[in-house]
């Protein structure tokens, strides 16, 4: 029987022929070996981002501190819950995440009926699948996005935050505060390079029972990602066309436009 050898490797580090290309991306690329092995740094940094995105999805939403960063805000401050009791029964059960728990139902019910009005947009902040996206993204997005409601000449109801909170979540909240134009900031399911994303869902007079398809979606908000006023742009775009053909979803088109220079030509160029 003829000896087959093993493939000898060099013990020293090797790089990889992709190594340029990592600064365009945060993806994991190019990350060399030593011998047979990944070398220790990405190694490490790989336990890390995974550490990072297991943290994002369990870590409780900090109410309070949500509210002392939009206490200066004038508008009302309302905290709502869904059904789901705790973290791991919200991961278990999605479907308890989108229903509002009878006492905040009832809650939200009690408001509007002190305060009988018609709402041209609601904005809720929920954690989702990582509260720490929402706690480093919502604040100052919600600020911005008030404003540029303000400057339309559209009314604003109460800024709502929710804990144990699905997409759907938002649906009924908007239908018993009699809002047009739901505005759901949640936190995305992290990536092993993005544990703080938040993802923004648009919805034309939101009620409960609403699917997906009647939702627009733009996600990946967060500093490493699209940008908060790139994204605020688009939504705008998109509340105003939908104020316009009162609907939303797969029937509305995002059709915000990008001015960029071309780092080649010197010129402008239009990007869709």
């Amino acid at each position: 029987m003829k000896i087959q050898y093993d493939i000898q490797f060099k013990p020293e580090l090797q790089q990889n022929a992709w190594e340029q290309l990592k600064q365009f991306t945060d993806a994991r690329i190019a990350l060399g070996r030593v011998g047979g092995s990944l070398p220790t740094r990405p190694a490490l940094e790989f336990q890390l981002a995974h550490a990072q995105a297991k943290d994002a999805v369990l870590k409780i939403l900090d109410v309070q501190a949500m509210m002392e960063k939009l206490s200066h805000l004038q508008t009302d401050l309302l905290h709502i819950y869904s059904c789901a009791e705790d973290k791991d029964q919200y991961l278990k059960r999605p479907d308890l995440g989108r229903e509002l728990s009878e006492t905040s139902r009832q809650s939200l019910q009690h408001y509007h009926a002190g305060h009988a009005a018609e709402y041209d947009v609601v904005i809720v902040a929920g954690d989702g699948l990582s509260a720490r996206a929402i706690e480093d993204n919502a604040p100052h997005f919600i600020e911005k996005l008030q404003q540029c409601c303000i400057d339309e000449g559209w009314s604003v109801a109460p800024v709502v935050i929710a804990t144990g909170s699905r997409v759907a979540l938002g649906d009924e909240v908007a239908q018993i505060l009699n809002a047009k134009m739901l505005v759901m900031l949640i936190g995305e399911r992290p990536g092993l390079s993005s544990p703080d994303s938040m993802g923004i869902y648009y919805t034309w007079n939101a009620c409960k029972g609403c699917h997906d398809a009647m939702r627009n979606c733009i996600s990946n908000v967060r500093p490493a990602g699209l940008s908060e006023l790139i994204a605020l742009q688009r939504l705008m775009t998109l509340m105003k066309k939908s104020r316009q053909l009162q609907l939303s979803g797969v029937k509305l088109k995002d059709e915000h436009e990008m001015m960029v220079e071309s780092q080649f030509s010197g010129q402008e160029k239009r990007i869709f």
